[in-house]
């Protein structure tokens, strides 16, 4: 029954993921006006040459920063979760 059940859902996930892939246009980005007006006016606001780094730390800089936090809290989450394993391995040798 277990196997059976497995055998399903990868199935299902399988064909879910293959449905997604046949939308998708890989290599054919949509040109939007957003993108034109980065181009256009990233130099002149930002006074820098590399529009990437315009876009990710002048125009979204609080997404960025944001992105930042969430990573950061992930981080320490796991540290602390594998300093109390390792503590409690300790504790139990005593």
């Amino acid at each position: 029954m277990r196997k059976e059940l497995s055998i399903l859902i990868i199935i299902i996930f399988g064909l879910f993921l293959g449905l997604i892939a046949l939308d998708l246009t890989f290599g054919d980005p949509d040109n939007t006006a957003m993108d034109d007006y980065f181009i256009q006016n990233g130099q002149e606001q930002a006074a820098t040459n590399n529009i990437v780094t315009t876009i990710v730390f002048d125009y979204r800089g609080f997404d960025t920063l944001g992105e930042s936090t969430v990573l950061f809290t992930a981080v320490i989450g796991v540290a602390l979760m594998y300093r109390k394993l390792v503590k409690g391995d300790a504790d139990e040798n005593e």
